[in-house]
């Protein structure tokens, strides 16, 4: 499986629904182009999203609206990875939640990764990504089991968190049954998905259940006050994911304004005091990427907490540029460094 194979198969619910869309992705004008600040090879996908604008309508009914206008590309499952489909009882009188397994091989005792969906808390699904899991599966030898989280609006994080904390458990307790190794389970996600697997770092450490080999966290999600109370570059976040999209996101996710003094940190990793005893961290971002100074600011705390933290950072990336534009180079290293983190964590071979 050549690495850019990564980015062709289950491009995402947030890719797609944006960028397909009729460009419900670009911020509103600027005197700034933000196409000087990205990189060169990835201009012209970039272009092609920012020509692809439209009328914005980040509101919870041009939510529903995007939506209603129908699922996202989804690629084929690949024939030769098996995928299980399983309800894991939440508790706490909420409703099971589904998780897909994928390449499970009982009687082996191989590596196993959690993973968590991106989509802005907002969009997206667990069963549009199983092909890309399959791929990654394959190619790292391991079991990947993927969480349905309830997404906001309709559940805020005090319901999601739990969905996917089940799921990990659930996982943990049934690591015999899918030929997963206890010892070299790890966390992992893209965008809002990787600030979910930060915040599953979190209560790992803090419920003591289920010790996590590391955390790898791409382009996450982190910081409610990004777009709200703290102003970025116009051209920092100006193609896919933008502040007036951002702000819809944390706002459905919290269930109140994002930004102010009285946002509980038991939703936002980013506002956790003590980020000390989490499992070692990898952390990548573009470097237009609306995220990149919350996430660079989480790798640097984590790093001053003691936490072994790789940091990789892309300059001129967009957000989830590895996964629109997989052939360029800048993607290519990229997901060379997301892939060897995992094999580090799993204690494989890396690839040069």
């Amino acid at each position: 499986m050549d690495r850019r194979d990564f980015g062709r198969l289950g491009i995402g619910a947030m890719v797609a629904a944006l960028a397909a869309r009729g460009g419900m992705a670009l911020a509103a004008p600027s005197p700034v182009d933000p196409l000087a600040y990205v990189a060169p090879e990835l201009q012209p996908s970039a272009r092609e999203l920012m020509n692809s604008r439209g009328t914005s309508d980040w509101t919870r009914a041009g939510l529903m609206k995007m939506r209603a206008s129908g699922g996202q590309p989804v690629a084929p499952r690949l024939p030769d990875v098996p995928v299980a489909e399983f309800k894991v009882p939440v508790g706490q009188g909420q409703p099971d939640v589904t998780v897909f397994v994928i390449n499970a091989r009982p009687g082996a005792r191989r590596p196993g990764i959690l993973h968590t969906h991106g989509g802005g808390y907002i969009l997206g699904s667990a069963a549009s990504e199983i092909a890309y899991e399959q791929a990654l599966a394959r190619e790292l030898d391991c079991v990947i089991v993927t969480v349905e989280y309830r997404l906001a609006p309709e559940t805020t994080y005090v319901g999601s968190v739990e969905d996917n904390y089940a799921g990990l458990r659930w996982m943990h307790g049934q690591a015999d049954r899918f030929g997963i190794d206890p010892a070299r389970i790890v966390v992992m996600g893209e965008s809002a998905g990787g600030g979910h697997a930060a915040r599953l770092a979190i209560t790992a450490r803090d419920r003591k259940e289920v010790p996590l080999a590391a955390q790898i966290l791409v382009y996450p999600m982190l910081d409610d006050r990004t777009g709200s109370t703290v102003e970025l570059p116009p051209f920092i976040g100006a193609v896919l994911w933008t502040p007036a999209a951002n702000r819809l996101g944390w706002e459905s996710f919290l269930g109140m304004a994002p930004g102010g003094p009285d946002v509980p940190a038991a939703g936002v990793p980013a506002r956790v005091a003590d980020l000390s005893g989490l499992p070692p961290a990898f952390i990548g971002v573009g470097g237009v990427d609306l995220f990149v100074r919350e996430d660079l600011d989480y790798a640097r705390r984590l790093t001053e907490a003691g936490v072994p933290t790789e940091l990789v950072l892309s300059p001129g990336g967009y957000h989830a540029f590895d996964r629109i534009a997989p052939d360029t180079e800048i993607s290519r290293r990229f997901t060379k460094a997301k892939l060897n983190a995992l094999r580090k964590a799993f204690g494989q071979p890396v690839v040069e």
